[in-house]
């Protein structure tokens, strides 16, 4: 007599959870490319601008939005920049950057982020007073305050400061020296920020051999606007760690094969701060599913994504991982591999990469895999 102990089973493993949005909202995720200046609440932009007398295109937050949207998607990256008047207008105040410092690092918690490292250009910040280092010193305050209430909300997101020189003005050297001198306060590193065509990474050599001299580690925006050239300055001339953006560098690429300096990109692991939604806006890219960020993850170059400006493009870390999923095919592998890929070239120090890797990361995804 066969009773139920004697019957052999097989075990069926459960299915994987589909990746519908909050499966990636509480994915662990990390973003290297990140704008302050365009990550602004709607309605907390709506409160600070009538507290300095500035007047916004429209009156309610989710017309703001909107508003936003609309404007930074003309296909043209210096159109996509000029709407950042809005918010850089009510970031000169001691007030405006604690606050929006702040909630950058809480609107980052809620969304799954637990590294992330932002930029800004605190030259651009300083038409009410403030000078470069109380800029920095305010932001920073906002920062720790919007960390601290993060962690003690149970969802604890590690954040570090990139300082940005305007690429079309002379202060870069100063920003560089400002941005070696609060290493210890939470700055980990430097960018050129601002048009790319017309105003090549080498006209700030004197900045980049000083942060080399300093052992400071810098990105810099390239191959959005402009092509290989600027890349290949960014890389072989500037000795930058990482491209922001670098979306040209398919022009290096013919059926497949990575010319010279794409090789030396990808064999290298000099990783690329993509930002899909961001490239679509600016004409960089022509669709979510033919953006370049899957081809190169296909050919073994370190992508990163990320979101650029979360209140210019519409966008979070959550969306951005759930366009490429609908659209482009990614995986929940997938989306671990660039997560991965980020904390490996974050400028963080070695241990504390491998343990946000280990230790949060891959068993975040382990539930969807």
């Amino acid at each position: 007599m066969t009773t139920l102990t004697d019957t052999p089973t097989t075990r069926v493993p459960a299915p994987a959870p589909a990746l519908d949005t909050e499966t990636l909202r509480r994915l662990p995720k990390a973003v290297l490319h990140d704008h302050l200046d365009g990550a602004l609440r709607p309605s907390t932009l709506l409160e600070l601008a009538g507290a300095v007398g500035h007047r916004l295109p429209a009156g309610d937050p989710a017309a703001l939005a909107d508003w936003f949207r609309a404007a930074a998607g003309s296909g043209d990256l210096v159109r996509y920049i000029a709407t950042f008047e809005h918010t850089l207008a009510v970031l000169q105040t001691r007030e405006g950057l604690l606050r929006a410092a702040e909630e950058y690092v809480l609107d980052l918690a809620a969304d799954g982020v637990v590294h992330a490292e932002v930029r800004y250009a605190p030259e651009l910040m300083v038409k009410r007073g403030l000078g470069l280092a109380e800029v920095v010193e305010t932001v920073q305050e906002g920062l720790a305050a919007g960390a601290a209430k993060a962690a003690a909300g149970g969802t604890p997101v590690r954040v570090g400061t990139l300082l940005c020189g305007m690429r079309m003005f002379d202060r870069c050297r100063e920003v560089a020296e400002l941005a070696v001198a609060y290493r210890d306060a939470g700055v980990v590193g430097f960018d050129i920020a601002g048009a790319e065509d017309g105003f090549p990474p080498a006209d700030h050599l004197d900045a980049f051999a000083y942060l080399r001299r300093e052992n400071m580690p810098f990105t810099i925006h390239a191959g959005e606007a402009h092509g290989l050239p600027s890349i290949h300055q960014a890389l072989q001339v500037c000795g930058a760690q990482r491209i922001g953006h670098g979306v040209r560098i398919m022009d290096d690429i013919v059926d497949g094969r990575p010319g010279r300096l794409a090789a030396w990109i990808r064999d290298r692991r000099v990783a690329l701060e993509m930002c899909p939604t961001s490239n679509l806006q600016t004409g960089a890219a022509g669709s979510i599913a033919g953006h370049p960020i899957t081809a190169l993850r296909d050919l073994g170059f370190r992508v990163t994504l990320n979101t650029d400006n979360r209140l210019v493009s519409g966008t979070t870390m959550t969306r951005e991982m759930e366009l490429l999923v609908r659209e482009a095919g990614w995986t929940a592998a997938d989306l671990r591999t660039v997560t991965v890929n980020a904390l490996e070239s974050a400028f963080l120090p070695y241990a504390e990469r491998r343990a946000l890797i280990e230790d949060v990361v891959l068993p975040g995804y382990a539930a969807v895999l």
